[in-house]
């Protein structure tokens, strides 16, 4: 485990318009954007982002909630807009070979045995699945979008984590064999608990996961004071992970 602190056509003339009498246009092929931001299937679950035409792999980022709410999540609210400039940073470091994703979820609430923001993250892993398969995907999230990203470690197509301040809790099945991790947390977090992120690195590293651990002095759970650190930290984990040319199979 490596560990660091970090500062319609017109009808021929004379003739009536009929069903029976007009053509079908020819459909056109979507496009993965199309395919992959369609606003429907998600139950008010919604993918946007950006998508290059042959993409090499996702991001999918994952933004933060609350422990109970059935208040539904518009894109405008602070935990989403924090997620911007992850996405970003990312799409930049990228250099338009990756598609960044960002999920919003349907209710803002994790509300217990539901785990709604995990249902939705799963819709989405199964959507990009679908349109992309074979495609690596990375989970990005930060706060419950963290817990999240753990929780979903070992799903299929998953090829790297980055939980930022996550909401650890309970336990949590480790990643597959070669997924690398990142967790980060600020020191002077007091809405989630940096201890208990330091505890799942450490497990996970003795259960042989590929896990990097960086404590971020000073910082709170908003990650503004080192923004540029958080930024440009995770951008560089996860176009290591998804574009190194050793990455495995």
């Amino acid at each position: 485990m490596q560990e660091r602190a970090t500062s319609t056509r017109p009808a021929p003339a004379g003739l009536a318009p009929t069903h029976a009498m007009s053509r079908p246009e020819p459909s056109r092929p979507r496009t993965l954007e199309a395919l992959l931001l369609a606003p429907d299937g998600g139950g008010g679950a919604r993918l946007r982002g950006f998508v290059p035409d042959r993409p090499a792999g996702v991001v999918l980022v994952l933004h933060g909630g609350r422990e109970n709410s059935r208040q539904r999540v518009t894109r405008f609210q602070l935990a989403v807009l924090r997620m911007l400039p992850f996405a970003e940073s990312i799409r930049r470091a990228g250099g338009g070979s990756l598609a960044v994703l960002r999920l919003t979820y349907r209710v803002r609430g994790w509300n217990g045995h539901s785990q709604d923001p995990v249902v939705d993250a799963r819709w989405a892993l199964e959507r990009i699945r679908r349109v992309l398969p074979g495609v690596p995907v990375a989970l990005v999230g930060h706060s419950m979008g963290g817990r999240v990203a753990l929780t979903l470690a070992a799903e299929p197509g998953v090829a790297a984590v980055a939980g930022l301040a996550p909401w650890v809790e309970g336990d949590l099945r480790p990643p597959r064999a070669g997924t690398p991790v990142l967790l980060m947390h600020g020191s002077a977090d007091r809405m989630t608990d940096p201890r208990r992120t330091a505890l799942v690195a450490h497990r996970w590293d003795e259960l042989g996961a590929d896990v990097t651990w960086v404590r971020v002095r000073g910082e709170r759970h908003a990650m503004l004071r080192r923004a540029a650190e958080w930024h440009r930290t995770v951008a560089d984990f996860v176009t290591g992970a998804l574009l190194r040319r050793d990455r495995p199979s």
